[in-house]
């Protein structure tokens, strides 16, 4: 390999490297979940590449000239035959990946999943996945979609998907190999945590489109419930409708249900965040790295509808981002007790960059922030903990939706099936009620 065509080769590979680099930090940043089947995702658009400075074009200069002399030697005696688009491809999904699992490179088919996971409809299970400690894990099953029916719980680790082990698999990749046509069956190998032996269960696939807001309803005594199952761009207003319905029932306080909510989009977290906040409340405040991307604080703008209703917050290890935002919020500014388990710890940004030099084909997904709440606290690894903590098995849990999905469709099951899970108590449902009784008892003595 001649010394000239070596460097043209390095100074085409760094001139590409350097208008993604530009791309990725010029952009601004937007809320997305664990890479899952279904987040709703902000793919940002291209910007205006900044001039480079000198000592960066140099560092970044000798070290792509490593780079290509790998990807000159793997193209020459590389036991199978590979087009330098597959070994270019390879390289930047490594690089990405290394940094952390939620960065990736988004090839032309992934990226298109990518925009139509931000419309809402996909073909799939209705599962919500990430990487923890390294293995591929649940986060949660979306409520009334497949693999909501047949079982799934959160904490559940898939050991193989059809047969194929999940331990050296890419999260996209398990992500691809999961979803599919409507109709179409996959079998998954899961672990569960209380359980010592392996199970199969297979699924078959569905178009996944499910209402955001769900079971809104009085319980007793005026205390109000309502669960939100991910954060979309039409969860807040459908709160609010949900939310009028119950003040004109009579609702004097409320539970509001947040478990195995994978989250979803900032803005939608910050709009439900707003309607129990006064104007000026901290929400939460978003650190990305000093100099590139601005330390922002989002402030609720108005003061909300429901400033002094008194409130409880549901949380279990399947609330995640955007869930874990607005718990934190109304948990540090003494807006609601939260009660149940320790949160997800999914307290990154991604932000979703088109490159040019794809062509608008391909993009990477970048981690460029942390999400702290109000008080400071870094949520992504750690969770949000409950101020009153109540533990439920995955049977409970499991037992508790398969209660719950009975109640909300009573059409769709016999009243055998009914029946089956008729005396499953939620725990923390229960904490909840007799929490807020217990306030307006105390709030009705200190009058």
């Amino acid at each position: 390999m001649t010394r000239c065509f070596k460097r043209n080769m390095v100074a085409l590979a760094l001139s590409w490297a350097m208008v993604t680099g530009m791309f990725m930090v010029s952009a601004g940043m937007c809320a997305e979940v664990p890479r899952t089947e279904a987040p709703p995702v902000i793919v940002l658009p291209v910007k205006k590449e900044e001039p480079v400075k000198k000592d960066d074009h140099n560092a970044a200069y000798d070290k792509m000239e490593l780079l290509t002399e790998t990807l000159l030697h793997v193209k020459k005696n590389y036991v199978d035959e590979k087009t330098y688009e597959q070994i270019i491809n390879g390289a930047l999904h490594g690089m990405l990946q290394a940094l952390d699992s939620h960065s990736d490179f988004l090839e032309l088919e992934a990226f298109k999943d990518i925009q139509e996971e931000t419309r809402g409809k996909y073909g799939g299970i209705g599962i919500h996945v990430g990487m923890k400690d390294g293995l591929l894990t649940v986060i949660s099953p979306i409520e009334d979609t497949p693999a909501y029916k047949a079982g799934m719980q959160s904490g559940d680790r898939i050991v193989e998907i059809d047969g194929e082990k999940t331990m050296t698999m890419k999260l996209d990749g398990a992500v691809k190999k999961m979803r599919g046509q409507k109709g179409t069956p996959v079998t998954l190998t899961i672990r569960r945590p209380d359980e010592d032996e392996l199970k199969k269960i297979t699924i078959v696939r569905d178009d996944i489109e499910v209402p955001s807001v769900k079971g809104a309803t009085i319980i007793g005594e005026g205390v109000g419930y309502v669960r939100i199952t991910q954060f979309a761009l039409p969860t807040a207003s459908s709160l609010e409708e949900s939310l009028k319905k119950l003040k004109e029932q009579g609702m004097n306080a409320l539970i509001l249900d947040l478990r195995n909510n994978p989250g979803g989009l900032l803005s939608s977290a910050i709009d439900v965040s707003q309607k129990f906040l006064q104007k000026g409340k901290l929400i939460v405040t978003t650190k990305g790295r000093d100099g590139v991307a601005p330390k922002e604080e989002k402030i609720a703008k108005v003061d909300g509808p429901y400033p002094d209703l008194s409130m409880a917050v549901l949380v279990n290890g399947g609330s995640a981002s955007a869930s874990e935002i607005v718990a934190g919020a109304l948990q540090d500014n003494k807006r609601a007790v939260i009660i149940g388990d320790t949160t997800f710890g999914k307290g990154s940004v991604q932000s979703v960059v088109p490159l040019r030099s794809g062509n608008g084909k391909a993009a990477i997904r970048l981690t460029t922030a942390r999400y702290f709440t109000p008080s400071g606290r870094m949520i992504n690894e750690k969770g949000i903990d409950p101020d009153i903590p109540v533990y439920l098995s995955h049977k409970e849990w499991r037992d508790i939706q398969m209660k719950r999905v009975r109640t909300e469709n009573p059409g769709q099951f016999t009243s055998q099936e009914k029946d089956e899970y008729k005396d499953v108590v939620d725990k923390q449902l229960q904490r909840a009620f007799d929490l807020l009784q217990a306030m307006k008892v105390l709030q009705a003595k200190n009058k």
